[in-house]
């Protein structure tokens, strides 16, 4: 089925629309389990069987089917950092554990009274948090999952983390509550049949798993995995209704029937989570192949355009050459016979071969980049900045800049490349900032949209940011040729070697007062 992405966010259940296949599936399931249910609603107090091997085949399958899928949405969490998606994987994995503690003290399973020091109201009580705490959950995330901001990359580790830690106190908390103090709780078990006060109590779960789904369907647009979160709540409020409301108590046909339904529940999020990643496993080896199969046919390109680029360089130098030195003898010959006019002409000349000279000198060094073999090692950005930054004071002494280089800036790259691309963006920052009074150029770290931030900012003539996405074009100028002389070359050449470092660049600059030129690069560790 075909899907847009939402935001260009990665393409994953949680961000994914979902599409009128999905629809008419997922209300296929729910009328098929609408009818079942309709079908076992009247014969819910039937007696059955005490099959005892049905609690624990059914609640371990419970339990794994749970922790895989609270696994699955942990590993969605710590790529798009979401805190909806921590609530449901906190609410998948708070089942699977309330099932472990239901099971050990279920009575007559593996003691006449279950164990944890369990009495005749625990295992029901039990059952009521662990139906009640999930619908929560889910509420907490309808209600998040359009109106948050992502959580910090450096803290998603530590969220999970405490996630973790909350749902376990949560679990042992309720559990020492039905156990240890089940004396203070309503009595909703008599032997293995309900009492009145058993109404309220599944009233109120069961009223919870009602408003969970509500939320969700109000809370639009509606992506995959809220589609099949709606359908997982429809099977939970059956399972509920045949397991604790309709029914007579324990071993009837409601009770085996809800039970079932349980597990149908739990396995709709984990199906569709387990198709996503095998779609997603395909299409990386789609992708990974298509990626060696063009860095091949690159290479190739590559090869040969570094032999043409070199060779139409000679080609061009050897006349530029004869141009540049014929005008310079005419006027060393000539000068005095020559007008002003004249003169003219022939500087015009010489500024036209330097240019020219400098053009292929650019080109050449922009083929270089894209051909040249990455060698890995740790750079201190700051330590490179203050050396570009000396050559240029060198180059120029009667310039007044002040450059401000922050400190604990190293990362992970090719020290030529990246001196390149400093070089670049550091000698744009000197150009545009020559008819400032008191130029000033930074080069500093911070934390800009969610990721640690590199920055070279000036206070110089900056830009219109109408046209900012020319900035990194070749040949592209924004910017008077005769205030401001260059190639165009320069920042093509630095976006193409952070793409080579896996980072990205952009910029902000407003006319007048200056210009900021963001990029990222993995850090050392």
């Amino acid at each position: 089925m075909a899907h847009e992405l939402t935001n260009e966010r990665p393409a994953f259940l949680s961000t994914l629309p979902a599409g009128r296949g999905e629809r008419r599936l997922a209300a296929a399931v729910v009328l098929v389990s609408v009818a079942i249910f309709l079908a076992a609603a009247p014969f819910a107090k039937v007696p059955l069987p005490q099959v005892w091997a049905f609690i624990p085949i059914y609640q371990s399958a419970l339990v794994i089917n749970d922790l895989i899928t609270a696994a699955l949405l942990f590993g969605q969490f710590r790529i798009l950092r979401s805190r909806a998606l921590l609530l449901l994987a906190c609410g998948y994995l708070y089942t699977a554990f309330m099932a472990v503690a239901h099971m050990l003290t279920f009575p007559g399973l593996f003691t006449p009274t279950g164990l944890l020091g369990a009495g005749p109201q625990s295992t029901a009580w039990l059952y009521m948090f662990w139906h009640g705490g999930f619908p929560l959950l889910v509420i907490g995330y309808a209600l998040r999952k359009n109106t948050e901001r992502a959580i910090n990359p450096a803290r998603a580790g530590a969220a999970v983390l405490v996630g973790i830690a909350a749902v376990l106190v949560a679990v042992v908390a309720f559990t020492l509550l039905a156990t240890a103090g089940q004396q203070s709780l309503p009595a909703i078990m008599q032997g293995d049949h309900y009492t009145p006060a058993m109404i309220v109590v599944v009233s109120t779960v069961w009223a919870l798993s009602v408003l969970a789904l509500a939320l969700l369907r109000r809370q639009r647009p509606h992506s995959v995995l809220d589609l099949w979160l709606m359908v997982v709540m429809c099977a939970w409020i059956c399972g509920i209704a045949l397991a604790a409301v309709l029914n007579a108590g324990r071993f009837d046909l409601g009770f085996y029937a809800g039970r079932i339904y349980g597990l149908a529940a739990a396995s709709f999020v984990l199906l569709v989570l387990l198709l996503e990643n095998a779609l997603l496993y395909a299409q990386l080896v789609v992708a990974h192949e298509n990626d060696r199969r063009k860095a091949a046919e690159l290479a190739a390109v590559n090869q040969e355009l570094e032999a043409f680029s070199y060779s139409v360089s000679h080609d061009l130098r050897a006349p530029l050459r004869a141009i540049d030195g014929f005008s310079h003898a005419l006027a060393e010959d000539y000068g005095e016979q020559l007008d002003t006019r004249a003169k003219d002409y022939l500087d015009r000349i010489r500024r036209g071969c330097q240019h020219m000279g400098q053009l292929i000198d650019d080109l050449l060094a922009l083929a270089r980049v894209i051909r040249k073999e990455m060698r890995w090692e740790a750079v201190d950005l700051g330590a490179l900045s203050n050396t570009v930054a000396s050559q240029l004071a060198q180059a120029d002494p009667t310039r007044r800049v002040e450059f401000v280089v922050a400190d604990g800036m190293r990362v992970l790259g090719d020290p030529g490349l990246l001196r390149i691309a400093l070089e670049n963006l550091l000698s744009n920052a000197w150009k545009f900032t020559q008819q400032t009074p008191a130029a000033r150029i930074e080069v500093n770290v911070s934390h800009k949209d969610g990721e640690r931030t590199f920055c070279v900012r000036d206070n110089g003539a900056g830009f219109d940011m109408t046209h900012v996405g020319k900035l990194f074009r070749a040949f592209q100028r924004l910017h008077d040729a005769a205030a401001f002389p260059g190639t165009g070359i320069g920042l093509a050449t630095v976006q193409r070697i952070m793409h080579r470092h896996g980072g990205r660049i952009w910029a902000e600059g407003e006319v007048g007062r200056g210009a900021a030129f963001y990029f990222t690069l993995k850090e050392v560790a």
